[in-house]
C-alpha cells in the first residue's frame, strides 16, 4: 500500500508589473507559514541567495516558482515531507512553444506537463539542473506519479490546480519511502 499524499498548501498571486519577482513569492510563501518561520535560499555550490527555500525557525519544507505573471508557493510540514519541489509553466507561452520541446528531457519531444513534473522532482531534490532532467525517470500511479533521480532518492508527486492558464505538478520525499529496486 502507497503511503498517504501529505498535505501541501498551496497560494500564489499576480506578481505586479515591476516588482521583484523573489520579494513578491516569499510574501505569498509568509502567508503560509507561521509568523516565526524565516526564509532563506543559500546556493549549495556558491552560498548566493538563490539556493533551494529553506526555512528555520518552523518545522516546515518549501517551495516557490514562477509562471504566467504568478508566484506560486507551497508548503509541507516535515512530519509529513522532508523534501519539496513546485514547478508551473503557462499553458500557452510563444517563445517557449516556438522553441518547441524537443531534446529536453532526452531524445523526442517533451510535453509541458512532463517538463513541469520533472522540474518540481528536481527542486525537491536540491540539485536542480545539475542533474540532467533526461536522467529523470518518471512513472505514472493511480493517483499521481513517482519520480527517480539519480542516486536512488524517490519522490511522490501530483497535477495540482494552480492559476488560471498554468500548469502546476508538486513533487514530495516522504520520509519512510525506501529506495527504488529497479534494474
Amino acid at each position: 500500500m502507497a503511503p498517504a499524499r501529505p498535505l501541501v498548501e498551496i497560494a500564489w498571486d499576480a506578481v505586479p508589473e515591476g516588482a521583484p519577482r523573489r520579494a513578491h513569492a516569499w510574501r505569498v510563501l509568509a502567508g503560509l507559514l507561521p509568523a516565526e518561520a524565516r526564509l532563506d535560499n543559500p546556493c549549495p555550490r556558491c552560498g548566493g541567495p538563490h539556493g533551494p527555500v529553506a526555512v528555520r525557525g518552523a518545522p516546515y519544507v518549501a517551495s516557490v516558482t514562477y509562471a504566467g505573471g504568478y508566484a506560486i508557493a507551497a508548503v509541507a510540514s516535515t512530519e509529513d515531507a522532508v523534501a519539496l519541489g513546485i514547478d508551473a509553466e503557462p499553458l500557452d507561452d510563444a517563445r517557449r512553444d516556438a522553441a518547441g520541446m524537443r531534446g529536453v528531457l532526452g531524445d523526442g519531444i517533451a510535453s509541458v506537463r512532463d517538463w513541469v513534473r520533472v522540474e518540481a522532482v528536481l527542486k525537491a531534490d536540491g540539485r536542480g539542473l545539475r542533474v540532467d532532467p533526461a536522467t529523470v525517470v518518471v512513472d505514472a500511479t493511480d493517483d499521481g506519479w513517482t519520480a527517480e533521480v539519480p542516486g536512488g532518492e524517490v519522490y511522490d508527486g501530483w497535477d495540482a490546480p494552480g492559476p488560471p492558464g498554468v500548469l502546476l505538478s508538486i513533487a514530495v520525499r516522504i520520509a519512510h519511502f525506501a529506495p527504488s529496486t529497479r534494474s
